[in-house]
Order: structure tokens, then sequence, then C-alpha cells
């Protein structure tokens, strides 16, 4: 990886992205803060976003499509080039003397206007979809907690979308900008080791008394191949967030080496977590595997309701991290700054931001598909913004820097990736179609 990025720092370093010293570079106006936090909080940020409550999807979302090899060598890869691709935007932050704080901005610098709008179409649509998941999950842990009490059924899962929304409504109302989020990362960590743990350890024990698992990849034929090419597409949705420059921009200096050693701790110990319970839940049940792993589970009724109780809480926060480009769009739009308590500022909140999550809980509810929209997602948004784009504006940026070889191989990834973007994008596609087929909008699954 160090040889094909070489020359990495040099433009952005000016020299300052190399991080020994601080030269004047510019930076854009917004009502957010920047450079306030460590490259630790930074860090958990990160892996906030990869251990939140969607890691109880994966087993069901790409194990079961894929089995064993497919499972394992997938994540694997995944892991390696999602680390890759998001060290390429990181070395650009700085480019051309200017901190490029939105993705867009750092795309627009390169290429021009036009690729700015289309970039922030991209990314709006990325992080749209990932809130739709987040509010779909939220109204299955709500779900879960409730039908292990009552068995009536009068309560629907669209009913428990609509109050993860409100929920997540009024923490958005609450939390003015990333930054703030502070001890409520702390929070986060401690709610996804207790659903990680629960979903392992239950997993264990129901894997031990039943020796016998089919771990047969279902389907046939033509849906066998769309199925693994979605779980793809889930895959590279499990490791990246489409908004790194976002997250980028609240790291101290040196803003470069500092991105790199938070992307260094996502990938290495932030992973483990999302490995352990992946693997051994997909272990435990085989191919039955449920898309909502504590759906699987058997055990005490307690333990499962504290698990889902977590999920639930840390699906809250983790939505506000993914939503705060759009929130950040909205407050420097329209001159949020000064007290986040002031009259204005947070009737605008109450506005925008539950405006915005109203949306976004409708389609959730309407639309409670969790593994389709996670492969929907990496098809159309992901390989686009973290693959694509990061290869090519990189290629573009270094041009004189880059030798014969390493050109070569950026544009392998921006061919491949754009390829595995369209194949993924219609097996996504084709599966909404057949479960909307099956099941009706606002189904309660």
């Amino acid at each position: 990886m160090r040889v094909l990025m070489e020359g990495a720092d040099s433009d952005s370093r000016s020299p300052k992205a190399n991080g020994e010293m601080h030269l004047e570079v510019e930076v854009p106006e917004t009502a957010h803060q920047i450079s306030k936090d460590s490259w630790f909080q930074v860090g958990f940020v990160l892996t906030t976003g990869i251990n939140s409550a969607f890691v109880l999807g994966y087993s069901g979302a790409t194990m079961v499509p894929l089995g064993w090899a497919g499972g394992v060598i997938g994540f694997v890869l995944a892991t390696g080039i999602s680390l890759y691709a998001n060290a390429l935007i990181a070395r650009l932050h700085e480019f051309g003397g200017k901190r490029h704080i939105r993705y867009r901005d750092l795309a627009g610098h390169i290429y021009g206007k036009k690729a700015y709008f289309l970039t922030w179409t991209l990314q709006y649509v990325n992080l749209f979809m990932i809130n739709t998941g987040f509010l779909i999950l939220a109204g299955q842990a709500l779900k879960a907690i409730y039908v292990l009490f009552r068995d009536d059924h009068d309560m629907k899962l669209p009913y428990f979308t609509a109050i993860g929304g409100f929920v997540c409504a009024i923490f958005a109302i609450g939390i003015p900008h990333l930054s703030a989020l502070g001890i409520w990362l702390g929070f986060s960590t401690f709610l996804s080791l207790i659903y990680i743990i629960v979903a392992f350890v239950l997993s264990l024990i129901d894997g031990i008394k039943d020796p016998s698992k089919d771990y047969s990849i279902p389907g046939s034929g033509a849906s066998k191949v769309f199925s693994t090419i979605g779980a793809a597409a889930s895959l590279v949705f499990a490791f990246n967030t489409g908004m790194l420059p976002e997250i980028q921009a609240t790291i101290r200096q040196p803003v470069v080496k500092n991105m790199m050693k938070a992307l260094y701790f996502q990938f290495t110990a932030g992973v483990l977590p999302l490995y352990a319970v992946v693997f051994m839940g997909y272990w435990a049940y085989g191919s039955t595997t449920s898309n909502y792993l504590l759906n699987s589970v058997s055990g005490p009724i307690w333990v499962k309701a504290m698990a889902n109780i977590a999920a639930f809480l840390q699906t809250v926060i983790a939505l506000h991290i993914f939503a705060s480009p759009m929130y950040e769009y909205l407050d420097t739009q329209y001159g949020i700054t000064g007290s986040a308590l002031s009259p204005r500022n947070l009737s605008f909140r109450i506005v925008a931001r539950g405006g915005y999550l109203a949306v976004n809980t409708l389609v959730s509810a309407a639309l409670p598909f969790l593994g389709d929209f996670m492969s929907l997602t990496g098809a159309i948004s992901t390989f686009p913004l973290t693959f694509i784009l990061a290869n090519h504006m990189y290629v573009v940026a270094k041009d004189n820097k880059l030798n014969s070889l390493q050109k070569l191989w950026h544009w392998l990834n921006v061919c491949f990736f754009s390829c595995m973007s369209i194949t993924a994008a219609i097996a996504a596609l084709r599966l909404i179609a057949l479960d909307s087929k099956t099941y009706n909008l606002f189904a309660d699954l």
C-alpha cells in the first residue's frame, strides 16, 4: 500500500500534512466546530459506525449468501481495501493548501462545480439510505423487546419504526454538532459491547446445544448469483461511512497524521467485535440466521431485552453521526451559529432536523427490508464514493507524482469497482422488487 500511495503527502503537506510543520491553510466557512477532537475520539466515532447495530444483520445478510469461504475471505478483503481507500481520501484533506471539510468540497476542488453537486447528491443518497437502515434497526429492536413480553401482535413494526424516528429526532435536536457527542461516544461503545457480547454468548450456547447445522447457500441459479453480488455490496457497506472528510474536519492538527491513526484504530481493534459477532452468529445458526441476529438467539428474556434496548439506544447515537453532514449543511446555509439553546437555533433544529427524520422514518416504515437497503447503499453510493471516486481523485490530484504502475493500479480499481457498483445495484434493486411483491408497504416483518 505504501508504494502505491507514494507522493500522498507532498501536495497536502506543503509541508503540513505529514504533521510536523503547521502552515496556514484556508478553512471553509461552517456553522459547526472543526479541529477540536483528538484522533482517539475520532477513532471512536469511526468505530461506532462499524460496530453499530448493523453488525447484528451481517450474519444473515452477508454470511448466509456467501458461505464460510466467501464470507470470511470477503470480510478480510473488504477490511483491507476499505482501509486503503479511506487512507487515499484522508491524505487529500489539505490538497492545494485548503482544508476540504466536506466530501463535495474536495471533489469540487479537484474536478469543478459539476462534480461538487454530483458528489453532494451521491453523499446525500448514501447517508439517507444508511439512516433508513438505522431506523429499520431501531424499529426491529423495539419490536423484539415487545414480543418478548407480549404475543398479541397489536403493535406492528411500522409503529415501532415511528417511535424510533421520534427518539432520534429528540436526540438530534439536543446535540447541535458532531463534536458535541463527547461522552455519548463512550455510552455508544458501552451499548455496543452489551449487544455484541450478548449476541456472541447466546449464539455460542445455541451452537453448542445444536451441533447439526446447515451451511449450504440457499437459492439456486440466478437467485444465488444476485444474492452473492448483493452480499458483496453489503460487505463494503459494513466498513465505510461515505463522510470521511466531514469526520476528519473535527480532528486536531496535524489532520492527516492524526486521521491515519484513527483509521488504523478503526481497522484493527475496531473491527474485532464485528468479526466476532458475525462469524459466531453464522456458526451457530447457519443458513437459517436471521437478518437481525437477536431474533435468532434463545436465552433469558431479561438478557435479550437488555441487548435489544442497547441496540436501540446505540442506533440513536450512530444515526446522529451519519446525519451530521446534512445537519451541518442546513445550519451553515441558514446561519445557525451561537448558543445551541437560543430560541432561534432550537426552533430551527426542531423544524429542519425533525422534518428530515420524519421523511426518513416514513421510508423506513414503508420499506423495512434491511438486507436489501444495505446492498443498495453499498452499490449506488459506497462503491462510487469510497472506491471509485477516491482512486480517481487521487490519480488526478497526484498525477505528476505517480509512476505508470501506480496510475495503472488506481485505474484498475476505478474500472473494477465501477463494474461492481453497476452489477450490485441491479442485484439490490431485484431483491427489493422481489420483497415488495412478497410483502405490502409498511409490512410487519
